[in-house]
């Protein structure tokens, strides 16, 4: 398998409410809903860098789709890591989150390995960590 991910599908409760989450409160660029001529189509994709979407589905729909029974979400399935320039933008982003309705599961502090980081979770459950890596250069 070649190393070609280009879209990342976030199931959600409210679809409405996600987009409203993502592109309202966290200011990703998006087309908004999508698809809704569709039984089980509706989505929104949300533009990331170099060619990356972010997409979010209603959970019953993506099961749907994959043929797959719905069952208990764990946030701790996975996290999304949201990597920036420096502490000071971990925190802005941290406090936009915040103010967007995501839950703070873990505020920003320096970490053990020397960088600094904090933990929230949108309002689906989805664990995304913002993180400054003093080891990693960004592209803007």
């Amino acid at each position: 398998m070649k190393p070609r991910i280009s879209v990342l599908t976030l199931g959600v409760d409210d679809l409405e409410r996600a987009l409203a989450f993502y592109r309202d409160g966290l200011g990703l660029p998006t087309e908004g809903i999508v698809g809704t001529e569709f039984e089980h189509g509706a989505v929104a994709f949300f533009d990331l860098q170099n060619g990356v979407k972010l997409a979010i589905w209603k959970r019953e729909d993506l099961a749907h789709e994959a043929k797959v029974v719905r069952t208990h979400n764990s946030p701790t399935e996975f996290t999304i890591g949201h990597n920036v320039a420096s502490k000071e933008e971990v925190d802005q982003v941290m406090e936009q989150a915040g103010k967007a309705g995501a839950t703070i599961t873990d505020p920003a502090h320096d970490t053990f390995w020397g960088g600094y980081s904090g933990h929230f979770q949108d309002p689906d459950g989805h664990l995304w960590e913002v993180v400054w890596n003093p080891a990693w250069e960004l592209e803007e």
